[in-house]
């Protein structure tokens, strides 16, 4: 049994931050608590560094019986997470400052972060399933944060959903467990081609119940709007990006690495899947008048798009540096468009944004490059992410899915436009006091957020180089 420790730097670097931060924050006197952010900074800073130097030093293992791999999809997914980890506490900074429970939600946000990490490199499905309740319980107590009436609704809906999908998730555990006589990865590859066709799709999908739910895809897509509308901006800003990371590089491993050989046609169900969920995620948000509804119903469009390369996970070798590419093209684009809107925290509605680009034309110029790139513009990093994953998807023998994601990139243009529009219209602009900046941090979030989805897109050839190398068994 590999039990190197060093494997998992970056995951005990969270959970030991966590546990320092909540035992020290008990007491620090309030004013004092951002010491706890600082903590938070300095272990996502060690797993950064840690990650790296595996990466570059290409050890690529196995830990704790092969139920944790540490390869190039761990790597890249930690590297997507922890840079994000830091961009949700940029922009999270003013917005809990000198709150009572100020230590607590650097905790969540830690514990919930090492819980992404975990299923990240889950090979095994109780690992799995472990990782989405380390994942999944401190974000509801983050979506009910703020305690008033659209939080707690926000909370008591993310928790009803994790739940009930989670038991789904852990009864096609065992059902795959009863026919493939075994959690490991490897061994289900082996044993799930001779098991019962009907029993095995059914374990299937109960596993995959629980991972679309942390992607937010359809059917398991209810809860996405009402959290990020009724969260704090910075938690709305962790609930539609990091899960996501998550949640879909555990699906494209438990799909490559278990199901190879299995005559279950799990590919079509995923195409469906993606087509349903990219097109009502884009005809939502069309006439939605709320900003972050329509953040939300955009991220719903693009876990469709994500979904593409997971159908052709075992079809075509792009599958995996789409993936890869495109999460953390997107993670950086999408957290660019939420500091924005915790910048400006009254403005909630489009209207709000009327004559954004005289007033604060640094902030207007970001919501350009962030809202352009999320339908796909050059040189934005999702352009490319884009292109990598219609060039998967056609590769791996699904044309006709390439056909509906490229119609409905065209279509998500519409409402894209209708949030820009006002930015720049010189005549009515809203009111000063609606456009009143929070504070510096989360204005540097954004213009670190935007730099970032730019580089990807510039100089992403590197990245997807990088994100070139096979799973381990």
């Amino acid at each position: 049994m590999n039990e190197n420790l060093t494997a998992l730097i970056p995951e005990l670097a969270l959970l030991g931050a966590a546990v320092i931060g909540l035992l020290t924050g008990s007491w620090l006197p309030r004013r004092r608590q951002c010491a706890i952010a600082v903590l938070a900074v300095a272990a996502c800073a060690a797993g950064l560094s840690a990650t790296a130097f595996t990466l570059a030093t290409d050890r690529e293992q196995t830990v704790f019986s092969h139920t944790f791999a540490a390869d190039t999809a761990t790597g890249i997914g930690r590297l997507v997470v922890l840079a994000a980890l830091l961009l949700i506490i940029g922009m999270s900074t003013e917005t809990v400052r000198g709150h009572a429970r100020e230590t607590e939600y650097w905790v969540l946000l830690l514990l919930t972060g090492a819980g992404t990490l975990a299923l990240i490199g889950a090979n095994d499905l109780l690992m799995l399933f472990a990782a989405y309740l380390l994942a999944s319980i401190p974000a509801y107590a983050l979506a009910g944060f703020a305690k008033d009436a659209s939080g707690t609704e926000a909370a008591l809906k993310y928790y009803l959903m994790g739940a009930l999908l989670g038991t789904t998730m852990l009864a096609g555990t065992a059902v795959l467990y009863a026919v493939g006589h075994g959690t490991l990865y490897r061994e289900l590859n082996a044993a799930l081609p001779a098991a019962p066709y009907g029993l095995v799709a059914v374990g299937l999908v109960g596993v995959l119940a629980g991972l679309l739910f942390k992607a937010g895809a359809v059917p398991a897509h209810f809860w996405v709007p009402d959290v990020t509308e009724g969260a704090p901006a910075p938690v709305a800003a962790y609930v539609t990006t990091l899960p996501k990371v998550g949640g879909l590089i555990a699906g494209y491993r438990l799909l490559h690495q278990a199901l190879p050989g299995s005559d279950l046609n799990w590919p079509l169900l995923l195409a469906i899947l993606a087509a349903v969920t990219m097109t009502l995620g884009n005809f939502a948000a069309f006439f939605q008048r709320s900003v972050t509804r329509l953040l939300a119903y955009s991220t719903i469009s693009q876990v469709g798009y994500l979904l593409m390369a997971l159908t052709v996970a075992t079809r075509t070798d792009l599958a995996q540096r789409s993936l890869l590419f495109y999460l953390a093209a997107y993670a950086a684009t999408n957290l660019g468009a939420f500091a924005v809107v915790t910048e400006l925290p009254r403005a909630r509605s489009l209207d709000d944004y009327r004559g954004l680009g005289r007033h604060r034309p640094g902030l207007a110029a970001v919501l350009v490059v962030c809202l352009l790139g999320l339908v796909g513009t050059p040189p934005t990093g999702v352009f490319l992410g884009k292109l990598e994953v219609f060039s998967a998807t056609i590769d791996g023998g699904h044309t006709w899915l390439a056909v509906v994601a490229v119609a409905n990139t065209v279509a998500s243009l519409f409402y894209y436009l209708r949030w820009l529009a006002p930015v720049f219209t010189t005549t009515a602009p809203a009111p000063a006091a609606v456009q009143a900046a929070l504070g510096r941090w989360a204005a540097v979030t954004a213009y670190t957020a935007a730099a970032l989805s730019l580089a990807l897109g510039i100089a992403g050839q590197a990245v997807l180089t990088l994100a070139d190398g096979s799973l381990l068994p």
